[in-house]
């Protein structure tokens, strides 16, 4: 499994880590779903070990995931599986739930979180601690003094920045000054990490990283879904209304996957080797975080771990995905 180092920090993260969002089960925050089918904690107990044996060193966790149920499940299956949470790099994040407060970055409400994750972690210090969004409102300047604080008094180790567009990223870097930035990025939407873009441009100025979730666009990549029956999901999981697992979403992917698959193989190994290596190509790749509900699914993830794919491969997809 190969590491890289994140920023200038001296953080080095597997490039296969796993993301934890799934592990909060169905949830919702001011009325709205953002959480993902329950999980059975003995099959993530399974899957993490599977992950850990590989290599896998880092778990990206938010107090979001159902509301601190995500973060708890993770601290208890470490300790099932007797390591210690201190041996892995766990990164978590401040933003989607506002509790009581007013707005989530009011300083008062990070300091609340970032105690509660720590509780929720069993940990003494968050090793990437990250604003989750770029929606600052008027309490940009201040979030950033809060977490500089908190960095300075050992609760974090470095910062983390994530958001869903290039205008916030520009917006939040300077003030923020964090080590690492995160957002989608998958062969369908590349938008953050394409050389020259706006955002590449910013983690080559200020020499940082990018973490990128979703690599697997949510398993449509896999061409796990079948058209003629598209999934069904309960309330309470942000996937229900999502116009990507339509029936016409999903038709119109399949030519573009049996490209794919016969070029790369057709194994949901090779399909997830293929979209995870595709975006570890793309220059200031820190890793990629697929999230996890098995061991089968951690097992496709690590079918990537080593691997490499060439130019005439990268611009093949590039060319598939563009049509």
């Amino acid at each position: 499994m190969k590491t890289h180092k994140l920023g200038t920090s001296d953080i080095e993260v597997s490039e296969i880590s796993l993301g934890c969002w799934t592990m909060g089960g169905l949830n919702w925050v001011n009325g709205r779903p953002n959480g993902w089918a329950n999980v059975d904690e003995g099959e993530v107990t399974a899957a993490v070990k599977k992950a850990v044996d590989a290599g896998v060193n880092h778990f990206d966790n938010a107090d979001v995931y159902g509301n601190g149920k995500a973060e708890q499940m993770l601290a208890r299956v470490l300790k099932k599986l007797g390591l210690k949470s201190e041996d892995f790099i766990i990164a978590t994040k401040v933003g989607h739930f506002p509790g009581t407060a007013a707005h989530a970055y009011e300083p008062a409400h990070i300091r609340h979180q970032c105690e509660q994750s720590l509780i929720n972690l069993q940990r003494e210090t968050i090793d990437i601690y990250y604003f989750h969004h770029g929606s600052f409102g008027d309490h940009l300047e201040e979030a950033a003094v809060t977490m500089d604080a908190l960095v300075k008094e050992g609760k974090v180790r470095i910062k983390g920045q994530s958001a869903y567009s290039a205008d916030d990223f520009e917006r939040a870097v300077p003030v923020v000054k964090p080590q690492v930035l995160q957002s989608w990025a998958h062969a369908l939407d590349t938008q953050f990490i394409t050389p020259g873009s706006p955002v590449s441009n910013l983690l080559e100025k200020h020499n940082m990283s990018f973490v990128a979730f979703s690599p697997l666009c949510q398993g449509i990549l896999l061409d796990k879904f079948d058209p003629g029956n598209p999934p069904k999901f309960e309330e309470g999981d942000h996937r229900k209304g999502d116009r990507r697992f339509t029936a016409d979403y999903l038709r119109g992917m399949k030519p573009k996957l049996e490209k794919i698959k016969a070029r790369f193989g057709s194994s949901t190994e090779d399909m997830a080797a293929v979209a995870l290596n595709y975006v570890l190509s793309f220059p200031n790749l820190g890793c990629v975080i697929p999230g996890f509900r098995n061991e089968r699914q951690v097992s496709c993830n690590l079918a990537a771990a080593g691997q490499m794919l060439s130019k005439d491969d990268t611009e093949f997809i590039r060319g598939v995905f563009a049509e």
